[in-house]
């Protein structure tokens, strides 16, 4: 089996594959690994590879099938994690070197559902260092697949750009102040970053434990609900995973969206965000009107002081994770994660009451909103398909924050769903993406109006050369 025959099948496809005996979990996680082996090399989307363990599972997966057993949502399908999740027995860095001697003895809860739904760990996946926004110096980031020269999205880098190469069938990405979305956004991705507590945290590495958000990277919004389904759920061992039961994500009429309603704040989606993104977020609202949904005129809840607010929010709770080996050995880390560590060290009581208050202020505005609509559409990110030299120039500006979080920190201050997806390319063939965002618990709603787009379009299945 070539891996090209294989690798940009999305995984409700494979699985069903799998099932009816097309194809044995064992050749493709083979032809996998061997695509990985190959392209990788250029793409260092992989922090570490697990082969044995990959066949090993892959092989029992087919000897299950093979006795008649049930068989998981993901039977035989091979995907790869964020390594920042516990993998027992797999060294677990979380883009950090001091952390590369770390070996969890347990699976974290997110790897031991996907596991037991079935899916192949082909490997961990490379993010910046500790899942903040620069990758260590001591560290290979991720490339883009679509161009080198373009950034990768930052935290889950290795995620975006690993799905995107068709390297793994789906992965798992955290978002804390937008690392689900941005990857996918920059390599042309479906990523749904679910409710805050929807999917357990337990034995995932902390960025800030009340903002991160553990959620699939996928092709498309079909597989983000395959893997969130079995992801998400009640979690004894994280008291904060909510008790709300799991539907099923892939029910519901994807034919037509008629009774959506839709809420889009033009302003907001368009102030400070690239012409083409404008021109494609109008497009893809145009393509859901179409399919039957009603689309809302409303004012989006002030956001630019709680942008600003996020970074000292998230540093104090990084330096709470932190806390065991920081600042005691500030020497190993990277200039950009010490920094947010010490600024969250050095923020007052009084300064962090003020962003708590100003948190819960926009999250009961937010939610009053929802009261009037499903979903709200809006860009991903600002900035059509960025370069890196041109993010790092961004960094050196004032108020680089405000432009570049805009779409993605709020609604992880508030704990809301969102999805964002390919909604177009650039002349170039560059990723265009829009983000779809819902009331708390709403995933059903956001994944039936992602699948419905692309029942429609055909701009997730574009894949890169590689």
């Amino acid at each position: 089996m070539k891996d090209d025959d294989i690798a940009w099948l999305q995984a409700v496809e494979l699985a069903q594959a799998i099932r009816i005996g097309q194809f044995s979990s064992t050749e493709v996680t083979e032809a996998m690994l061997q695509r990985i082996n190959r392209v990788d090399p250029r793409l260092h989307a992989f922090a570490r590879l697990t082969p044995e363990l990959a066949i090993a599972q892959a092989r029992e997966a087919d000897a299950r099938q093979a006795r008649g057993e049930p068989l998981g949502p993901l039977h035989g399908v091979p995907i790869a994690v964020k390594d920042l999740c516990w993998t027992q027995g797999i060294p677990t860095m979380a883009g950090m070197p001091i952390h590369r001697d770390f070996v969890p003895q347990v699976d974290g809860t997110v790897v031991r559902r996907l596991r037991e739904a079935g899916a192949v760990l082909l490997g961990k996946l490379q993010m910046t260092e500790g899942a903040y926004s620069a990758h260590h110096p001591d560290v290979t980031a991720p490339v883009n697949p679509w161009n080198p020269a373009c950034w990768p999205g930052v935290s889950s880098s290795g995620s975006g750009v690993a799905t995107a190469a068709g390297l793994c069938f789906g992965s798992i990405g955290t978002d804390t102040g937008g690392s689900i979305r941005f990857p996918s956004a920059a390599n042309a991705v479906t990523g749904l970053k679910p409710t805050w507590g929807r999917v357990s945290r337990y034995g995932a590495f902390e960025l800030a434990a009340s903002l991160d958000h553990i959620g699939p990277m996928c092709r498309s919004a079909a597989d983000c609900g395959l893997m969130l389904g079995a992801i998400a759920g009640a979690d004894p061992a994280d008291p904060t995973a909510l008790q709300a039961p799991v539907p099923d994500y892939l029910s519901g009429d994807i034919t037509r969206l008629d009774g959506l309603r839709i809420g889009l704040d033009e302003a907001f989606a368009s102030s400070g965000v690239d012409a083409p993104l404008v021109d494609s977020l109008a497009a893809g609202i145009d393509v859901l009107r179409r399919l039957g949904a009603e689309i809302v005129p409303v004012r989006m809840p002030e956001v630019d002081e709680l942008v600003l607010s996020w970074v000292p929010h998230c540093a104090v709770e990084a330096a709470v994770a932190h806390a065991q080996t920081f600042p005691s050995r500030r020497a190993e880390y990277g200039p950009m994660l010490a920094g947010l560590l010490d600024e969250g060290i050095a923020l007052s009581a009084a300064e962090y009451q003020r962003i708590l208050l100003q948190r819960a202020d926009f999250t009961g505005r937010l939610n009053a909103l929802f009261t009037g609509i499903d979903l709200l559409a809006m860009p991903a990110m600002p900035f059509v398909a960025p370069t890196i030299e041109g993010i790092a120039a961004l960094r050196q500006q004032p108020g680089y924050r405000k432009r570049l979080s805009r779409f993605t920190s709020p609604t992880d201050l508030s704990g809301h769903p969102t999805i964002t997806f390919p909604s177009g390319f650039t002349p170039q063939g560059l990723p265009i993406a829009m983000q779809l965002v819902s009331a708390h618990l709403r995933e059903d709603a956001l994944i039936r109006a992602g699948r419905a787009f692309q029942n429609t379009t055909d701009w997730h299945t574009r894949h890169p050369v590689v």
